[in-house]
């Protein structure tokens, strides 16, 4: 699919890329003002189940997902003993929801056996429990705990660092790797929201608002006229 271009405006700063990344949080968090993870729960392991749920899906579906499934199983014993079949019945709008269901099943299951029902916060711990990358540990360990160790990279992060030519690198680890360097740790948590959110308002996969966007006057990619690749 072709992406559309709405750009009318040319960056006034040219920052190298430390100060460009900070300097993207700033004007990011100007505008947006505090930000928070937007998938709904109300215990731990809700979180957990909905970051699991949001691969490959919007976490506007997540939310709309949820409700129900957490209903039907409002416990981490519940999820565990539940029958597959089911789960998949619940979350099947949100795509891949064999897999999804497995990984939720045996999570549960497995939080239980080795952690007594409570999610660690560890992220390397984290990344043991089935269904659980390296991207759905750092939300977990920070959202629950506040315990900053990497910077989430969804695709909203892999894309937009790349469009404002903070990295190269298509893998995300190698892409997390680039923007630790790059941002300061007091900056790596909100980092990810805000690009997030950019990514859903004035930078989305199709279309380019850069005239509108809040970072207009430092993107590189602010450059390309209305029509240009």
């Amino acid at each position: 699919m072709e992406l559309e271009l709405v750009c009318k405006a040319s960056p006034t700063e040219t920052l190298k890329p430390k100060a460009l990344a900070r300097r993207t949080c700033e004007l990011l968090r100007t505008h947006f003002g505090p930000v928070r993870c937007p998938l709904h729960y109300q215990q731990p392991h809700e979180l957990c189940i909905a970051v699991i749920l949001s691969a490959q899906c919007t976490d506007e579906r997540v939310n709309q997902t949820t409700p129900e499934l957490f209903k039907r199983f409002p416990a981490v014993r519940a999820f565990a003993e539940a029958e597959v079949e089911e789960i998949e019945r619940l979350i099947h709008s949100t795509g891949f929801f064999r897999n999804k269901a497995r990984h939720i099943k045996g999570f549960c299951q497995k939080l239980l056996a080795d952690h007594a029902g409570s999610v660690p916060q560890d992220v390397k711990v984290l990344q043991t429990l089935p269904g659980v990358g390296r991207k759905t540990a750092n939300v977990i360990s920070q959202e629950l705990f506040g315990v900053v160790d990497g910077i989430v990279v969804d695709t909203h992060v892999m894309r937009l660092s790349r469009v404002l030519g903070l990295t190269e690198k298509k893998d995300p680890v190698r892409i997390e790797a680039a923007l630790t360097e790059l941002l300061p740790r007091e900056m790596w948590r909100e980092w990810s929201l805000l690009l997030i959110f950019l990514g859903r308002s004035h930078c989305t996969a199709r279309v380019r608002h850069c005239s509108a966007c809040p970072l207009r006057s430092v993107c590189p990619s602010a450059q390309i006229s209305a029509g240009g690749v």
